[in-house]
């Protein structure tokens, strides 16, 4: 699901400063140097947006208990007298 959000997020901050460069250009009348502003600054950001994504995902996973790991079966090598 993280995926999804991450590339979501990407696609959308992209798109969005695209289009803003775009319709700015045309209003103001300057050709691409806004367009190319927007994308560049949208770098950024999307990795910004990236990392936190990332980062309250992994916050969410649960550490594995002691109890879950002695209630495995011994490892081959170790010494099981049974």
């Amino acid at each position: 699901m993280t995926v999804v959000w991450v590339a979501g997020l990407t696609l959308v901050t992209i798109f969005t400063a695209l289009l803003a460069g775009l319709w700015l250009d045309k209003v103001l009348n300057s050709k691409p140097i806004l367009t190319i502003v927007f994308i560049l600054v949208s770098i950024p950001v999307t990795l910004f947006l990236t990392f936190r994504v990332v980062k309250s995902a992994t916050a969410r996973i649960q550490p594995v208990t002691k109890k879950e790991v002695t209630e495995e079966e011994p490892h081959r090598g170790e010494d099981s007298r049974d």
